[in-house]
């Protein structure tokens, strides 16, 4: 068993549960009873439930990675892939953060820190198995 994936994993799901209760709370609802362009409402609904899907496959395929379903040649690929998504993630939220004129920012964009810590800890469980 790989304990880095497996953090990587819980973590990631951590951040799945977190987009499905917090963010369907504080982003998606509130978005959806905004009056704004219907075309772009429907494109950010969305968006929304692309991230979910991303949020979920990852969490799979590191909880499969951890436990060794998936063998190390076939999955460092996909394991790169996640990391780098994540940690880009993470880069493009503190951007816009620090761009942003919402008052504390970093209060309110804060899902960059699991972005960071499943981009990490996927990438060191991919380098070291």
């Amino acid at each position: 068993m790989n304990i880095y994936l497996l953090i990587a994993g819980l973590l990631a799901a951590l951040t799945a549960i977190g987009h499905f209760s917090y963010g369907r709370r504080h982003f998606l609802l509130p978005m959806k009873a905004a009056d704004f362009d219907p075309v772009a409402k429907a494109v950010m609904h969305c968006v929304f439930h692309y991230v979910s899907v991303f949020l979920l496959l990852s969490s799979l395929i590191l909880f499969c990675c951890a436990f060794e379903a998936i063998s190390t040649m076939q999955s460092f690929g996909i394991l790169l892939f996640i990391a780098l998504n994540f940690g880009l993630f993470a880069i493009w939220q503190l951007y816009i953060s620090f761009m942003s004129d919402i008052e504390s920012p970093f209060k309110r964009l804060f899902q960059w820190v699991f972005f960071v810590l499943v981009a990490g800890f996927t990438l060191i469980g991919t380098l070291l198995s």
